[in-house]
């Protein structure tokens, strides 16, 4: 059940993904009252009356995608808008019946931590829309404690951006995303060091990852990722997304050679 008088803002940036949007949205409205703030990059998202009360902003996008600015606009109408609690799910995440409460609960224990629920990643051509229960199979990347439990994460490293939520004043604290940031990669594990904030996997809050290829293996991404590893990597004196990094050195679109710190498009 949601806290009494608490006011929570899902967040989502988009652009295009309109099938992904429409879903989401009809989850949402089946849920526990929230308002939804999506924020278009470059372009006015679609929304209709299928989804919970809504809040639509644009951010310009002449170039890579501002996932950093979209989400520091979208936590700012919220927080106009008199949000508690702001609950950021990428626009390709369906929540799950525990999510919004859990992320609740949650942060009644720990209003000063940032909050990251299980994520499963559901396979190609399963697009449901109730019963996501049945579907729960969480990434074995991250841990996915029992319903209800909070488990402190010293790895800030872990951290992932498509489902995660901070109370009102966490965010402030925290300061929001950096946006020397662009397109995709590393903008998400900056946050998690920058920000101050406990990183803390909650039990229950589950997100359901509708499935597209993955952004890495586009060709027209690899110069974003390359160049916020070498943002990251001025910031933080090592390399995030390592990984990535090695699958792409493994196929000739990089050269990455972590011993020499070297990293360049192939």
């Amino acid at each position: 059940m949601s806290a009494p008088g608490a006011r929570v803002a899902v967040v989502t940036v988009v652009r295009g993904r309109a099938g992904h949007l429409a879903r989401q949205r009809r989850v949402l409205a089946a849920g526990p009252p929230v308002t939804h703030v999506v924020v278009g990059m470059g372009a006015e998202p679609a929304t209709d009356g299928a989804g919970p009360p809504t809040r639509v902003l644009t951010v310009p996008a002449p170039g890579p995608l501002p996932l950093a600015a979209a989400r520091n606009a979208g936590a700012g109408a919220a927080l106009a808008g008199g949000a508690t609690l702001l609950v950021f799910l990428d626009v390709d995440c369906l929540p799950g019946d525990g999510l919004v409460d859990g992320y609740l609960r949650a942060a009644a224990r720990r209003p000063d931590a940032l909050l990251c629920g299980p994520v499963t990643y559901l396979p190609a051509g399963v697009l449901p829309e109730r019963d996501l229960h049945h579907h729960t199979d969480p990434h074995p990347a991250r841990p996915a404690p029992a319903d209800g439990a909070l488990v402190a994460e010293p790895r800030r490293e872990l951290f992932w951006s498509l489902s995660f939520a901070v109370t009102a004043d966490a965010w402030r604290a925290g300061g929001g995303f950096c946006e020397d940031y662009a397109g995709y990669g590393g903008e998400d594990t900056d946050f998690a060091l920058s920000c101050g904030l406990d990183l803390v996997w909650v039990g229950g809050a589950h997100a359901y990852h509708q499935h597209h290829p993955p952004a890495r293996t586009d060709p027209a991404r690899i110069a974003e990722i390359v160049g916020n590893a070498r943002l990251f990597h001025d910031r933080w004196g090592w390399w995030p997304m390592a990984g990535w990094l090695r699958e792409l050195h493994a196929t000739g679109a990089v050269e990455f050679d972590p011993r020499r710190d070297v990293l360049r498009v192939g």
